[in-house]
């Protein structure tokens, strides 16, 4: 199957990879490979299924257009402009969304 989308992860996006990379190296590091590999495959299914995430449930993120892929405990934030699916953040589920989106 052709992908139909390409993804592209944002720069703030690739940051947060690198964050949820070191935050469970600390304790694990062939874990925090393998993690962030998997969480890649799953965002990268977006490029043949680009409507597969939920629409958030913050009121502030509903109407933004925003789409939300859950992974785990993760949840990666983005949207769909043209056959382009933008990464924008990738953040665990726990965190004050509200203030960082």
């Amino acid at each position: 199957m052709a992908r139909k989308y390409a993804v592209r992860y944002l720069p703030a996006a690739e940051r947060d990879l690198l964050s949820i990379h070191d935050w469970i190296a600390r304790d694990n590091p062939e874990r925090a490979v393998t993690f962030v590999e998997e969480l890649d495959r799953a965002v990268t299914m977006l490029a043949f299924h680009p409507h597969m995430g939920v629409v958030p449930r913050l009121p502030k993120l509903r109407g933004t257009g925003y789409r939300v892929l859950i992974v785990g405990d993760y949840l990666a934030f983005y949207k769909v402009r043209g056959k382009t699916v933008q990464i924008y953040r990738v953040l665990h589920g726990s965190r004050r969304l509200e203030e960082i989106i």
